[in-house]
């Protein structure tokens, strides 16, 4: 009889464990949703990349920085980001067109989903520790958090032109 409680107690044990993963998951994919992050120009990248760092807002600073990569190519492509210091020129989006989003929107859902596609065209660009200075608490229930990532715009322009979702660079005015 004790091992029979035993083993309910062990299963509803891992059973608890992971819909908590799971809600956590889902908790930090809700924080990417609504696309809040802000992009800016991080230095001069080897050509056909970008270098930028994301901020990233959420509740909880390991959902920002899980959702930075996803932020960081979603910028790329319907944000860009302005000049700056460090040899950076401004960067208009691969897509000047918001409703894209909307009117591709399996692709996107596909594309952006948890170990989606987006993953190939972006990487850490540093160990995967953030700054000191770029863990900020803005608010008594919000952080904001930057990491520094390579995107490579090159091969994400091409993906997105075989898609027919932009236009190509040879396809004229």
């Amino acid at each position: 009889m004790k091992l029979k409680n035993s083993l309910i107690l062990v299963i509803l044990f891992a059973f608890s464990c992971t819909v908590n993963a799971q809600w956590k998951k889902n908790k930090a994919n809700k924080d990417t949703k609504i696309w809040r992050y802000d992009i800016e120009c991080e230095g001069i990248a080897k050509q056909g990349s970008k270098l930028i760092k994301v901020w990233s807002y959420s509740k909880n600073p390991k959902h920002a920085i899980s959702s930075g990569m996803k932020n960081a190519v979603h910028g790329i492509i319907f944000k860009g980001y302005a000049g700056g210091g460090q040899g950076c020129t401004s960067l208009k989006p691969l897509s000047d067109d918001v409703s894209k989003e909307d009117e591709y929107q399996e692709f996107f859902d596909n594309f952006f989903a948890d170990g989606g596609e987006y993953l190939k065209y972006v990487s850490s660009a540093t160990d995967g520790s953030v700054a000191p200075g770029d863990r900020l608490k803005i608010s008594k229930r919000e952080y904001k958090i930057g990491i520094i990532v390579n995107v490579q715009y090159n091969q994400l322009r091409k993906r997105l032109e075989k898609e027919g979702i932009i236009r190509g660079l040879t396809s004229g005015f």
